[in-house]
């Protein structure tokens, strides 16, 4: 019994739920095609931007602090690399989408870290902020991608049969576990977010790795509009406007904690992974858009108290 209570469950939370997920849509749904290989494979080429940006997220979460404006910073790095696509080549394209999110992250991070405003309030003004930027850039109309190396790198394309977007998924959870577990500059984010004033004290550059953790998740929401661009072969300024919800419900679910000084990579990535099911089986269960926005609403909360509740003991 001593060893039950010691367990702690909130660790294991994404992968039970995962499961019981999986299996309720796989008998209720099991023939109207959620397990074909077609749909299953759809899941993961969906969530694919999801699970990107929730990586970024994990850092900045771990870091104590919050970003909400990475479903704008999606959208203008998708719009425009897709207006420097129309005139300069693949590798300038990609560059420019890239840039923004970094560039974006820059400018939030020296906010958060050496000007001390909060990060909830400084992301939430450049959600709204990078919007309109989003709106104006192309007079609210959609901009094609007709690059056909950019829509095979970022989209439709495969290396080994493999999709593209799924190699994109892999890279980038493979190189977010390394950084996050086994660099110094990963242990530095875990000290940050558990009390920055004692990571200070032992030598920790506090302000540099909250600007390094907020141009990750703004370089990573970059990453995110590109496959956007890249799957869709179109940018618009809607892209990313949805999300916001998602990623912060496949984070927390997949065990980082709101406070900071705790995170996981593979937690997100089941945790993305579980919402994309979840809307996938909604969908096929002929649930509208607005019970779809209840039920992850009501996930979020679960998941927000099972974290507090595991900071608290």
């Amino acid at each position: 019994m001593q060893t039950l209570r010691q367990l702690n469950l909130s660790q294991y939370v994404v992968y039970i739920g995962f499961l019981l997920i999986f299996l309720f849509f796989a008998i209720t749904l099991g023939g109207d095609g959620f397990l074909t290989q077609r749909n299953l494979t759809n899941i993961v080429l969906q969530t694919a931007p999801i699970t990107i940006m929730s990586i970024g997220l994990v850092f900045v979460l771990a870091a104590g602090e919050i970003d909400l404006s990475f479903g704008s910073i999606v959208a203008v790095a998708a719009l425009g690399s897709a207006v420097v696509l129309g005139d300069y080549p693949l590798f300038v394209g990609v560059l420019a989408g890239l840039g923004i999110g970094l560039a974006i992250g820059f400018f939030n991070g020296v906010l958060v870290a050496y000007l001390r405003l909060p990060s909830f309030l400084v992301t939430l003004a450049t959600m709204g902020l990078f919007a309109g930027v989003a709106r104006t850039m192309t007079d609210l109309r959609s901009v094609p991608v007709l690059n056909e190396n950019f829509v095979n790198m970022f989209g439709s394309g495969s290396l080994f049969g493999v999709p593209s977007l799924v190699l994109w998924t892999i890279g980038a959870v493979a190189l977010g576990h390394f950084v996050f577990r086994e660099t110094k500059f990963g242990a530095h984010v875990l000290a940050t977010g558990d009390n920055a004033r004692a990571a200070q004290v032992t030598g920790i550059k506090v302000p540099h790795v909250r600007l390094l953790v907020m141009m990750i998740c703004g370089g990573l929401a970059g990453l995110a509009g590109l496959l956007y661009a890249g799957r869709l072969q179109a940018a618009r300024y809607t892209l990313g406007e949805s999300d916001l919800m998602t990623v912060i419900a496949a984070v927390i679910i997949g065990g980082t904690a709101l406070k900071g000084g705790k995170g996981t990579i593979i937690g997100a990535l089941v945790g993305s992974l579980m919402m994309g099911m979840l809307n996938n089986g909604l969908i096929l269960m002929g649930l509208s858009v607005s019970d779809q926005m209840i039920v992850r609403g009501v996930i979020i909360l679960i998941a927000v108290a099972i974290s507090l509740r595991d900071v608290n003991n």
